[in-house]
C-alpha cells in the first residue's frame, strides 16, 4: 500500500477508536435518541457509521444505485455489539481492498450512480471525510441535545 493509503487508514484508525469509545460509553438504549423528527436516531446514526467503509468502497468500483439500496436494505444492525462488529469488519474489508490496488488501479476514475467522478483514491479520502463528518454530528447531538459528553479526543 502506498504512503498515502497509509495515511488515509491511520485517519480512519483515529475515527474508528473514537468512534468504539463512544460506543463503549452507551447502553444499548441510548441507541433510540431521536434529535429531530424525520433525522437519523443515535443508533440509526451509528448504524450509517459502521456502513460507510462498506458501501463508499463498493461506490469506489462503481456500484449501481440498485446495488446500494439492495446493500442498504439488507442490514440491520440493532445493539452495540453488532454495530461494533460491523465497523470493524468493514474497515477490514476496506483496507484489504485497498492493499491490493496498484498505483494504475488507485488512480483509474470511477464514475458514481449520481454522476461524481473520483479516482479510486479520492473515493478513499471521501470515505475519510464521510466518517469524520458524521461521527461530527454524532457528538454533537450526544453533547449538545442529550448532554452526553464522551469525553474523548476527537483527533490527534
Amino acid at each position: 500500500m502506498n504512503m498515502y493509503c497509509q495515511s488515509a487508514f491511520h485517519q480512519l484508525e483515529i475515527v474508528i477508536a473514537s468512534l468504539s469509545e463512544i460506543l463503549g460509553q452507551l447502553k444499548d438504549e441510548d441507541l433510540s435518541f431521536r434529535p429531530s423528527d424525520g433525522k437519523y436516531s443515535v443508533g440509526e446514526l451509528l448504524e450509517h457509521l459502521a456502513m460507510i467503509p462498506a458501501a463508499d468502497a463498493r461506490i469506489a468500483e462503481g456500484a449501481t444505485e440498485e446495488e446500494m439500496k439492495l446493500l442498504y436494505d439488507s442490514v440491520s444492525l440493532q445493539t452495540k455489539e453488532e454495530i461494533s462488529h460491523a465497523l470493524f469488519e468493514h474497515f477490514a474489508q476496506l483496507k484489504f481492498q485497498y492493499e491490493h490496488y496498484t498505483e494504475d488501479h488507485l488512480f483509474t476514475e470511477i464514475t458514481s450512480w449520481w454522476d461524481v467522478t473520483y479516482t479510486r483514491f479520492e473515493w478513499l479520502l471521501e470515505i475519510v471525510a464521510h466518517m469524520y463528518h458524521h461521527r461530527g454530528q454524532l457528538h454533537a447531538i450526544l453533547v449538545h441535545t442529550f448532554k452526553l459528553d464522551p469525553e474523548i479526543m476527537l483527533f490527534e
